[in-house]
């Protein structure tokens, strides 16, 4: 059975986990933290990471099991000792993929290398040599010309995409129809944690609801000391960031709230928190005879291992539908895992059509 052979644009806390995550689970044997131990015949011992795709010097060059320890990466390390690999991580285009504020940042921000940048034809061909099925996309946030080119890239070179920022690939009418017409998947736009902020803020919304209980007004508020946080005080980079998480929880109320009485996205960087984040969200509604009530809640959770079990799925699913020629958006897998897709729908309906589509070949494999 085939490997699904995967590259990474952007080897920060993301990648890190997802790469220490993928070791973890093939070493033990665990299942406990996947949502899904297989889909399809692919388990997590199935992924292979075969390239990833930088501009720091920090990390340009290494392989990529080393790459993913070197600063300014500070998730939790939970997997240090990972098995040789010929995983190498190459220079990539910069473009708006670093704020200027990053790069005068110095060790906790981007000290991009002293390099040449790739052009199209040089990151094409590296796709090509490793045999990549997926291409994940963990640019920082606001990349938009970073992520089109990478997008252009996986195109010609024939790639499927986990797309998992809020740069708006899968959901855009037009970028959905060209992966279609080539018969390449993409799974998208801005990944969903396992259990995090929306996530929650979505299941809270739809109890309300489904109690009976009016949402009058909703905020979400994040803290976080990574470097997605110290790159969203470029208020500039969050117009998609903001609208992909407010659109989520608004998906999931019964009336849609006018935008003053309605407020979520990142809040501001508190260094020492590294890759902790912490949320807090308020709902306020009316119950019976017009009774006001309200929620709170606090979430604490590390960031960066709360968004790998999501991809490592949405991976899966990806290379699934690429193994049965089919391309586009996958639509029930991009609103299951993403907070933008191009159709949002309960996630219980999703999980239902992902299920019934991915899991029923595991039977067969085995």
């Amino acid at each position: 059975m085939s490997h699904a052979r995967v590259a990474i644009v952007g080897v920060g806390n993301c990648a890190s986990s997802l790469v220490q995550g993928t070791a973890y689970y093939r070493r033990t044997g665990e299942t406990a933290g996947l949502i899904h131990p297989a889909i399809g015949p692919y388990r997590v011992g199935d992924v292979e990471f075969v390239l990833g795709i930088d501009i720091d010097r920090r990390k340009v060059g290494l392989p990529l099991t080393e790459a993913i320890f070197a600063a300014p990466n500070n998730t939790q390390v939970f997997e240090r000792d990972l098995p040789p690999t010929p995983a190498k991580v190459i220079m990539g285009r910069i473009l708006d993929g670093v704020a200027p504020h990053m790069i005068e940042a110095g060790e906790r921000g981007f000290q991009p290398a002293d390099l040449p940048e790739p052009d199209k034809a040089e990151i094409v061909a590296a796709l090509r040599h490793e045999r990549v099925d997926v291409l994940v996309n963990f640019l920082p946030v606001g990349s938009q010309a970073a992520s089109a080119f990478y997008m252009e890239c996986a195109l010609e070179a024939g790639v499927g995409v986990v797309n998992a920022i809020p740069v708006f690939i899968a959901s855009d009418p037009v970028w959905e129809a060209r992966f279609r017409q080539r018969g390449l998947p993409i799974v998208g736009d801005d990944i969903k944690a396992q259990v995090g902020a929306t996530i929650i803020h979505r299941m809270l919304s739809s109890l309300f609801c489904a109690r009976g209980v009016a949402v009058e007004r909703t905020y979400q508020l994040n803290t976080g000391g990574n470097t997605d946080f110290m790159n969203m005080l470029d208020r500039d980079r969050l117009t998609h960031k903001k609208l992909s998480k407010t659109e989520a929880v608004q998906a999931a109320l019964a009336e849609r709230l006018e935008d003053e009485n309605i407020r979520i996205g990142p809040s501001d960087y508190v260094p020492w928190q590294k890759d902790n984040k912490i949320a807090f969200v308020r709902l306020e509604g009316r119950q019976w005879g017009g009774v006001p009530m309200n929620l709170e809640l606090r979430l604490s959770v590390e960031d960066s291992p709360n968004a790998a079990a999501c991809v490592m799925d949405a991976i899966r699913c990806c290379k699934l539908a690429r193994d049965r020629g089919e391309g586009g958006a996958l639509t029930a897998e991009s609103a299951y895992f993403c907070k933008h897709p191009p159709q949002q729908m309960a996630e219980d309906c999703a999980l239902a059509l992902i299920e019934g589509r991915a899991l029923p070949q595991l039977d067969a494999a085995e």
